[in-house]
């Protein structure tokens, strides 16, 4: 199967995002390391999302952005040429249903975590500050993003409740606004641009980064029989 991949990179640090499966995303000390690891992490996405997954994966970089951000720890600015496109009702919905499946199954992950406030990782800062280390300060981390994501995109929503219930909120308020299929991208803060299709991949993404930190650092806390492991992670 031939992935087309969006290249984001400061210097030899790389985040690499498969186009056609938003959220999926491998990482690393050059491109070369990145691609590497796409077969892997696009097997246990297409595993989660209910897709069948080729006997080959033949990776294809068709876009490439160099940024001054702190691409190692994640901080990224890209906008896909996809995300420009235009949506239709059949893609939104598919979307939506599979960020909202991310949330339920984020919070599936976080609810078996034994003891939400241990951790066995050392204390790290990185550019939005201290990097979260238990499984409680990973879901506040990743929940409270959601009046962020979507106030980008001119919409009023809140952190309020679960990370599902937010969410759903979220997109009742967006289906409220006329013609939100069809908005172009806009600017929002630090002259970064946004549309519909970004926020969407960008829960997806969001989500993923750090389900995967908390299951992995359960695992190591823990041990990994006490834990749901909904997105399919392979053990540390």
């Amino acid at each position: 199967m031939r992935i087309r991949c969006a290249w984001e990179h400061n210097g030899d640090d790389t985040l690499l995002y498969a186009l056609d499966f938003p959220g999926a995303y491998t990482r690393g000390a050059g491109r070369a390391l990145a691609v590497e690891k796409m077969p892997e992490e696009l097997t246990s996405y297409m595993r989660w999302s209910g897709e069948k997954c080729p006997d080959t994966f033949e990776i294809e970089i068709v876009q490439e952005k160099a940024s001054g951000l702190q691409i190692a720890d994640a901080d990224s600015d890209i906008i896909f040429e996809t995300e420009r496109m235009l949506l239709t009702k059949e893609e939104y919905q598919q979307l939506k249903l599979l960020a909202l499946k991310s949330a339920e199954d984020f919070y599936a992950l976080y609810c078996s975590v034994p003891d939400k406030d241990a951790s066995c990782l050392p204390q790290r800062n990185t550019f939005y500050g201290a990097v979260p280390r238990t499984a409680q300060e990973m879901y506040q981390h990743t929940k409270n993003v959601n009046s962020y994501y979507f106030g980008e995109i001119g919409v009023d929503a809140d952190n309020e409740g679960t990370i599902i219930h937010c969410r759903q909120r979220g997109f009742a308020l967006l289906e409220n606004v006329p013609g939100f299929l069809s908005a172009p991208a806009v600017t929002g803060s630090y002259d970064e641009l946004w549309s519909v299709r970004k926020v969407l991949r960008r829960f997806l993404w969001h989500d993923r980064i750090h389900a995967k930190a908390m299951y992995r650092m359960a695992v190591k806390t823990f041990g990994e029989n006490c834990l749901k492991n909904p997105f399919g992670f392979s053990s540390p």
